[in-house]
């Protein structure tokens, strides 16, 4: 019997198993062939990512800033002196994770799909390929995550639809990429460009209610001028907003099973990784003490909230205000946004902790003056 079984084999998975694997017996299970496929992820992220993920990816370009488009066609651009992140590749970076935890001791089993599990005195795992049978069961099953149904209550608020493609054009500046905003592009969110060498990757998210985006994919192409230069194309959701547990008796859910993603900006990654190390901790304490509890688990929640509860926290609040913005909203957000004072703000954004930027626009009294009336649309 293993001491942990870890369903999914992506980032969040791989790296707790990777650390957990150090001392303890641990299986992952993917349905998939390979780490890192499909890739459903922009690849966009900064340093604090790579150093959790223990592991050194493929770096397609550095990033010193942004372009963001609002809907009257106001740019507002973004600018470090430093970079604010690295354009990789993701799959290197998922299969690289994995292969950590084999070289920790940890086994896969690719190509085995979780189909159900029970908890007694142990976790009993039926899988395509048989029994697999814990002490613990960590979900990193993803968006959709089977394990997490196990967690009465546990699923997102709101999901997003996500879908790129990889475009056979250079881009000019290869130290930003270009974010544009509005209904006719992006109902909810928001599109992205980023540079990646001899090829970019373009792609957007849309609330859920806005209906299948490849619609709205073409127009970006379109708009780019890329239509006909497509090289590869993915698609998937993204979960917001935890509603319920993320853990019960031997069980827990981590990375986008726990729905740990920023809800500004749809990254999970550094939330993923960073609750891989606080998972990892509290189950090699409940293998130490043989108390596999929900109560005992209750300390990764906790520890969870207290490293970054509160960005998620804040991040859902604006969210919910973002959603409600009208084009002709969220161009006086873009005139707001122009204004020295608030320009001087943006530059210093942590994409970790985007929600950090408002607290520091905030601090300027005659900036908060000039927002009041904005944010007073978008809460009502």
């Amino acid at each position: 019997m293993h001491d942990v079984a870890v369903v999914g084999g992506g980032p969040a998975g791989s790296r707790t198993a990777a650390l957990l694997a150090r001392d303890h017996d641990v299986v992952v299970v993917e349905e998939h062939r390979r780490s890192g496929t499909p890739m459903q992820c922009a690849g966009l992220v900064t340093d604090d990512v790579i150093k959790l993920s223990g592991v050194k990816p493929d770096i397609l370009s550095t990033i010193l800033g942004a372009d963001v488009v609002f809907p009257d066609g106001t740019v507002v651009p973004v600018r470090s002196k430093g970079p604010i992140a690295r354009a990789i590749d993701r799959e290197d970076l998922d299969s690289k994770i994995a292969g950590s935890a084999m070289d920790a001791g940890a086994e896969f089993m690719y190509g085995t799909k979780y189909i159900s599990h029970t908890v007694s005195d142990r976790v009993s795992m039926t899988t395509s390929s048989g029994t697999v049978e814990s002490e613990l069961i960590v979900g990193a099953d993803g968006h959709s995550s089977a394990v997490a149904r196990s967690i009465p209550g546990s699923r997102p608020a709101e999901y997003l639809r996500g879908i790129q493609a990889d475009v056979s054009v250079r881009m000019e500046h290869q130290d930003r990429f270009r974010v544009y905003l509005g209904s006719a592009l992006a109902p909810g969110f928001f599109t992205w460009e980023i540079p990646c060498g001899d090829f970019t990757r373009v792609g957007l998210c849309t609330s859920w209610s806005a209906g299948p985006p490849m619609d709205n994919l073409k127009a970006l192409l379109r708009k780019v001028g890329a239509e006909d230069r497509v090289v590869g194309l993915h698609s998937g959701k993204i979960p917001l907003h935890q509603r319920g547990d993320t853990v019960a008796d031997r069980t827990a859910l981590v990375g986008d099973a726990a729905c740990q993603v920023k809800p500004v900006s749809g990254g999970g990654l550094y939330l993923g990784l960073t609750a891989a190390g606080l998972l990892s901790d509290v189950l090699s304490d409940s293998i130490r003490d043989g108390d596999f509890t929900k109560k005992r688990l209750s300390a990764y929640a906790n520890d969870c909230d207290k490293a970054f509860g509160s960005e998620l926290r804040k991040g859902w609040r604006l969210r919910r205000m973002f959603v409600r913005m009208s084009d002709e909203d969220l161009n006086a957000a873009g005139r707001y946004a122009s204004r020295e004072d608030v320009r001087a703000a943006l530059d210093g954004i942590d994409i970790d902790h985007p929600s950090g930027v408002v607290a520091d626009v905030m601090r300027h009294p005659s900036t908060v003056l000039s927002a009041i009336p904005l944010m007073l649309r978008c809460i009502v």
